[in-house]
């Protein structure tokens, strides 16, 4: 049987806030990207999501982002390279204490919003993530957009580079995706997301706002926590690849 990795934004609330259903997602995807607390997440809110995560046997990957709670991390940042370097140490190295009480291990790296968006072409800032990665632990793949610099320069370093994909996103000609400032940038029907996912997992495609088809080699899809009705669609979509005869199961 084939396989594919689903994986989710999840720890994401902060404090008396709170985001997203993780309890409910982990019954469908099999990656947790865990927020490491500079976007989102606090030390209370990472533990106990790494805790669900190994109860429910879903791989724990550090979601690290610009240090910008109050933008969600969704906004660029000119960070310096040796600032984000260091940012991005210091993220995966909290969160892999914290999984680490709870008997989990951090297995991936995925950077988060602005961050992400920026190192598919942002070299300085791409190497930055690579080289931080590098640093503490060679082992660790790096999720990104299919032909990013980010996973160019990691597979340059001797990283695993790990290409993605989004259940719930629109995408650009370009493959690159849709700004969430525009219309129709995030997908909210089950049906249309699990259909989008089938396309990519039985036919390596998705189709672009303007009706082209890109061609995708995706190893892991992404199906964000936050979105309204997030767990329906990956309640959809694990029963769609199902359907399809191919199962659930992490890169890592």
């Amino acid at each position: 049987m084939v396989s594919m990795d689903l994986n989710s934004d999840v720890g994401e609330s902060f404090g008396r806030w709170s985001l997203g259903d993780d309890t409910a997602m982990f019954q469908s995807v099999s990656s947790a990207n865990v927020a490491c607390g500079f976007h989102a997440g606090d030390p209370t809110v990472i533990r106990r999501t790494c805790r669900e995560a190994v109860g429910a046997g879903v791989t724990i990957g550090a979601h690290v982002g610009y240090r910008d709670l109050a933008g969600f991390g969704r906004r660029f940042m000119d960070v310096d390279p040796n600032e984000l370097a260091d940012e991005v140490v210091y993220q995966i190295g909290a969160l892999q204490a914290l999984a680490a009480t709870e008997g989990g291990r951090v297995r991936y790296v995925k950077p988060h919003g602005g961050l992400y968006n920026a190192i598919v072409s942002h070299t300085a800032q791409a190497r930055a993530v690579v080289d931080a990665v590098k640093s503490v632990d060679p082992g660790l793949p790096i999720l990104g957009l299919p032909g990013s610099e980010v996973l160019r320069l990691a597979e340059a370093a001797g990283l695993r580079g790990v290409s993605e994909a989004f259940a719930d996103r629109a995408y650009n000609p370009d493959g690159t995706l849709v700004s969430r400032s525009l219309p129709g940038a995030v997908l909210h029907d089950p049906a249309e997301v699990a259909e989008h996912v089938l396309r990519m997992a039985t036919d390596s495609a998705i189709r672009a706002v303007d009706g082209s088809i890109l061609k995708v080699n995706a190893d892991s899809i992404c199906v964000h926590g936050d979105s309204p009705g997030a767990v329906a669609m990956a309640v959809a979509v694990k029963a769609a690849l199902s359907d399809a005869g191919i199962s659930i199961k992490s890169f890592a």
